[in-house]
C-alpha cells in the first residue's frame, strides 16, 4: 500500500468509525434515558431512528455532491452537522429537541461511509476494493466495539450527557483530520451538472439488477444495525437466563465480543471473497452464501439453542457485515463516474429500513407489558421470528436465476 493510499484509507475510516460511534452510542444511553427522562420502548426506537432517518434522508443529495465535489471536502464539512447535533442533543432536556440533535449528527455523518467508499474506489484498484473496503468497516467496528463495555464503563465516571459533549469535539477534530489529510488530487467538479447527476441516481433506482442485488444485502444489513445499535441491548437483558451473572453486565461484554468479531468478519471475509473469486467463486455468490448464515445464527438465538453465547455473538456479528460485499459487487457494474451515487443510493436503502425497523421493534415490543423495564422472552422471539421470514424470503429471490448486478456489465450512463 502506498503512502497515498495508507493515507485515503486512515483518515476515511476514522470518519467511519466516529459514525458508528453516533449510530450505537443509544445502545449505552437507553438504561439513563429511561431512568431520566422516562423513556418508553418506543421513545427509546423512535429517538434512535432519527439518527438513520437523517442519515436516509442525506444520501442521495450526499452521493451527488460526493461525486461533484469529491470525498474530502463534503466530508469534512458536512461532519460539522454531525458535531453541531451531538452538542443539541447533549444540552437538551426534551423529547422534541433531543430528537433534532440525534437527526442533525444522522445527517451530519451520513456522508462518512460513501465518502469512504467514493475515496477508495478512486485509490484502489477494483480487485483490491473488497479487501480495503472490509478495512473500513472493521475500523468503523471499533466504534460497535467502544459502544459496548468501554462505553458501560464510560458512563460509571461520567454522565451521559458529558459523553455527548465529548463526541462532539471529537467529531470537529476528525472532520479537521480528513480535511486538511484527505487528497486533493481528485478533489475535481465533476463534468456532468447536478440535475445530470440526479437523474443518473434516478436510472440506479429504476435498475432490476441494481434491486435484486441489493435487497438482500439490504435486509439483512438493516437488521443487524437495527438490533446493534439498540435493540441487542434489551435482547441480551430480558433473554439471558437467570443466573449469577448480571445480565445487564453479561450483556455489556457480549455487545463488545458482537462489536469484535464484526471487526475480524469484516477483514476476514473480504479477503476470502476474492480469494474464492479466483477459484471461480463470484463475490456475490460468496456474500450470499454468507448473509444466509446470518439468518441461520439470528434463528439459532432466536430459538435459544443451548450453545455457548459468546460462540453464537461472535458468528452474528462477523457475519452480520457481510451484506457490504455488495458494495463492491455495484462498483463493478456501475460506471466509475456514478459510484459516489451508487453507494450512497445502496446506503439509503439500508438506513431507511433500519430507521422502520427500529421504531417497528420499539412498537412491537409495547404490545408487551414490560416488568422492571424488561420484556418477556415471547416478546423478542415474536420480534426476531418476523425479522428471520423476511430476510429468507428476500434471499431466496437473490438466489433465484436473473439479471444481477456483477453478471454483466451495464449500458448505465449518466
Amino acid at each position: 500500500m502506498t503512502a497515498l493510499r495508507l493515507r485515503v484509507f486512515a483518515v476515511f475510516a476514522l470518519g467511519y468509525f466516529v459514525s458508528y460511534l453516533f449510530r450505537g452510542v443509544n445502545l449505552g444511553f437507553a438504561p439513563f434515558l429511561t431512568h431520566e427522562m422516562g423513556f418508553t420502548a418506543t421513545d427509546l426506537g423512535t429517538l434512535t431512528s432519527l439518527y438513520f432517518l437523517g442519515f436516509a434522508g442525506a444520501q442521495i443529495p450526499g452521493g451527488v455532491l460526493l461525486d461533484h465535489f469529491g470525498p474530502r471536502r463534503v466530508t469534512a464539512c458536512v461532519m460539522l452537522v454531525a458535531a453541531a447535533g451531538a452538542l443539541v442533543f447533549g444540552l437538551s432536556h426534551s423529547m422534541g429537541v433531543m430528537m433534532f440533535g440525534r437527526l442533525l449528527v444522522g445527517v451530519g455523518v451520513s456522508v462518512c461511509l460513501g465518502g469512504a467508499f467514493k475515496a477508495t474506489a478512486q485509490h484502489f484498484p477494483v480487485a483490491q476494493l473488497t479487501l480495503v473496503n472490509g478495512l473500513v468497516m472493521a475500523v468503523g467496528g471499533l466504534g460497535g466495539v467502544a459502544v459496548g463495555a468501554p462505553l458501560s464503563w464510560l458512563l460509571t465516571i461520567a454522565p451521559w450527557r458529558s459523553v455527548s459533549l465529548g463526541l462532539a469535539v471529537l467529531t470537529a477534530a476528525v472532520a479537521a483530520i480528513i480535511w486538511i489529510g484527505g487528497p486533493r488530487t481528485r478533489d475535481t467538479h465533476h463534468q456532468a451538472s447536478v440535475l445530470e447527476q440526479f437523474k443518473g441516481t434516478a436510472h440506479i433506482l429504476r435498475s432490476h439488477a441494481f434491486w435484486k442485488t441489493a435487497t438482500f444485502s439490504a435486509l439483512t444489513q438493516t437488521v443487524f444495525y437495527a438490533m446493534q445499535s439498540l435493540w441487542v441491548g434489551a435482547f441480551l437483558r430480558d433473554v439471558t437466563p437467570a443466573g449469577t451473572v448480571d445480565a445487564a453486565s453479561r450483556a455489556a461484554s457480549l455487545v463488545s465480543v458482537l462489536g469484535g468479531a464484526f471487526i475480524g468478519g469484516n477483514i476476514g471475509f473480504g479477503a476470502l471473497a476474492r480469494a474464492f473469486e479466483r477459484r471461480g467463486v463470484s463475490v456475490a455468490r460468496f456474500s450470499g452464501v454468507t448473509m444466509a448464515l446470518f439468518v441461520v445464527v439470528q434463528a439459532l438465538l432466536a430459538a435459544r439453542v443451548p450453545l455457548p453465547a459468546p460462540l453464537l455473538w461472535a458468528a452474528y456479528g462477523a457475519l452480520g457485515g457481510t451484506g457490504i460485499l455488495t458494495y463492491a459487487v455495484l462498483a463493478e457494474y456501475f460506471p466509475a463516474r456514478m459510484i459516489g451515487r451508487v453507494n450512497t443510493t445502496f446506503t439509503l436503502v439500508i438506513f431507511v429500513g433500519i430507521f422502520v425497523t427500529q421504531i417497528a421493534i420499539g412498537a412491537a415490543l409495547g404490545h408487551w407489558s414490560a416488568v422492571d423495564g424488561h420484556y418477556p422472552v415471547a416478546a423478542h422471539q415474536t420480534v426476531w421470528t418476523a425479522l428471520i421470514v423476511l430476510q429468507t424470503v428476500a434471499g431466496l429471490w437473490y438466489f433465484m436465476p436473473g439479471r444481477r448486478a456483477g453478471a454483466t456489465q451495464p449500458a448505465m450512463e449518466s
